[in-house]
């Protein structure tokens, strides 16, 4: 084996290193943050909060969540500091084990807005620490290796506050004992910043596939980007809706509706491996599959049949895996090394931006009936595919 050999094959078992440390991190995150929120809604009416606080609450912390994304993330780029942002951000998830001092409502909003400004501060800088360190593993695989842990993480928190309320019957002991995963995601997250201190250097002396090497062409495929992410995000139906629908027309029993959402989040942990692979072999063309698959969650979703909305539970994990690992991949092609945290910052924004319109013209459209909701689902779906299709086009011009 030559010394380029060597230095590229320990070069990949760094990259691997620290894209399982970042997977363990966000596993622990997701315990702490998916076993507290699944009983957040329940805990502030405990505490005195009505209906609407306790919805504005949740839609607020959502929102800042994703408005200052953009300015953490050029923050991030500015500063080179990434690894600072990313500590930053994991210490703010402590504040849901510290919901066990709560002693009224508007201290746990508190608390719980604070968690969502730290995955605001966190997640540029985390995505873009990922994509230098993908590189070497491929970006596609690298992404989806870490959605199939974060998986694991988000299936797993809530199951652990079901086990405390078992044994201790009250939600304080539910937040105390998080404290655990959150001590434990912090000792993973000071292992994995010893491991590689500059992320940047996995990328150095490296060409990396980007489509582009011009900045009018970086520009340029950016929007169509932005508008092909924003189209195909604001005609996704949210989970809570699907369940929803499920409930009202009595199609699922109240007692198998957590477990139609285990099973989607099963099904995006295995589709985030296989469509991360698809990615690093085939190239950007395999976005074409979310807006594809959105169409036929649209077709299925509200249908009043047990086994159609079974379906639709699976599509619908499979789409989630697909935009937590493809999506997020293509924007390291296409951007510069130093711009990853702004782009991202900016992703982030108009991710959830639109996915939040698009949720309350889908929720208003239902009102009126399914089949309205289906159908505004299909146009924007359909209309991202020829976006999509004048970037894959355009990835050869400079």
């Amino acid at each position: 084996m030559t010394h380029d050999e060597t230095e590229r094959s320990e070069q990949r078992v760094r990259a691997y290193r620290l894209v399982l440390l970042f997977g363990i991190v966000a596993a622990l995150g997701d315990v702490v943050y998916e076993g507290g929120r699944s009983v957040a809604g329940p805990f502030l009416l405990v505490l005195g909060a009505s209906a609407f606080m306790v919805s504005f609450i949740a839609g607020f912390g959502e929102f800042v969540g994703y408005a200052i994304r953009i300015a953490t993330g050029y923050l991030a780029d500015k500063t080179r500091q990434y690894w600072i942002f990313v500590l930053t951000g994991y210490l703010l998830i402590g504040a849901i084990p510290l919901l066990v001092l709560a002693g009224s409502w508007e201290i746990a909003a508190c608390l719980l807005i604070a968690e969502r400004i730290g995955k605001a501060v966190r997640s540029p800088a985390k995505d873009a620490i990922l994509s230098h360190a993908t590189i070497s593993v491929g970006r596609g695989w690298g992404f989806g290796l870490h959605e199939a842990l974060d998986q694991i993480g988000a299936v797993a928190g809530p199951l652990l506050f079901v086990a405390a309320l078992a044994a201790n019957g009250n939600y304080r002991g539910g937040f105390a004992l998080l404290a655990i995963p959150f001590v434990l995601l912090i000792i993973a997250l000071a292992a994995a910043w010893k491991s590689m201190p500059d992320p940047l250097a996995f990328e150095a002396g490296v060409r990396a596939p980007r489509m582009q090497d011009t900045k009018a062409g970086e520009t340029r495929r950016l929007r169509l980007y932005a508008v092909f992410t924003a189209l195909t995000m604001a005609g996704f139906v949210v989970f809570p809706l699907l369940a929803f629908h499920y409930k009202a027309l009595g199609i699922i029993p109240d007692a198998e509706i957590p477990l139609f959402y285990a099973i989607a989040m099963g099904v995006d942990a295995v589709a985030a491996l296989a469509i991360g692979k698809a990615y690093d072999r085939y190239g950007i063309g395999v976005l074409t599959l979310v807006p594809v698959t959105g169409i036929l969650i649209a077709l299925v979703a509200f249908s009043p049949s047990y086994p159609v909305a079974l379906a639709g539970a699976v599509l619908w994990g499979i789409s989630m895996g697909m935009q937590e690992t493809v999506l997020r991949a293509a924007v390291a092609d296409l951007t510069a090394m130093g711009e990853r945290g702004f782009a991202y910052g900016i992703f982030n924004t108009i991710y959830g931006g639109a996915w939040f319109a698009g949720s309350m013209a889908i929720g208003a459209l239902y009102t009126l009936g399914p089949v309205y909701a289906a159908g505004f689902m299909v146009l924007l779906q359909a209309a991202a595919l020829p976006v999509l299709l004048r970037l894959v086009i355009d990835k050869g011009r400079p």
